[in-house]
C-alpha cells in the first residue's frame, strides 16, 4: 500500500482525554507529550530523495544514552520509504532526521488541559 498523505484519522477531545489519561496513570512521573516547532515539521515536510517527496512523517520511539524517552521524526515517501539522507537537503540538516523536542514536563499546557496539563 502507497502513502497518500491521508494517512491517521481524527479522533474527539474525550478519545484523546481517555487515552492519555491512560498513558499518565500506567506512567506517573513520565514524560507526558514532546513538542516539535512548526518550522521544523514543514522542513520534513519539504524533504525529497530520489524515491519522492515526503508524504508525510514517521515517528519512532526511542530512548537516548541517558535513558530518556525520545521521539525521532523522519519524512517519508508514498512508497514507504524514509528519506534519511538527500544529496541537499533542504532544511540544510546533514540528515532530515528531526528529534530535540520539548519534553512535557516542564514544557507542559497550562493546569485544567484535558490532554494533561
Amino acid at each position: 500500500m502507497a502513502f497518500n498523505g491521508t494517512e491517521g484519522r481524527p479522533i474527539s477531545l474525550s478519545t484523546a482525554t481517555r487515552w492519555t489519561q491512560n498513558y499518565r496513570d500506567k506512567n506517573p512521573g513520565e514524560i507526558k507529550a514532546i513538542f516539535f516547532g512548526k518550522d521544523r515539521i514543514q522542513q520534513l515536510l519539504a524533504e525529497t530523495s530520489t524515491d519522492g517527496a515526503a508524504m508525510g512523517i514517521r515517528i519512532y520511539f526511542a530512548i537516548d544514552d541517558d535513558g530518556h524517552p525520545k521521539l525521532i521524526l523522519v519524512p517519508a515517501t508514498a512508497n514507504q520509504s524514509n528519506i534519511l539522507v538527500t544529496s541537499v537537503c533542504q532544511s540544510g540538516a546533514e540528515d532530515p532526521i528531526l528529534d530535540n523536542g520539548h519534553c512535557c514536563p516542564p514544557d507542559c499546557p497550562p493546569p485544567g488541559d484535558p490532554l494533561g496539563g
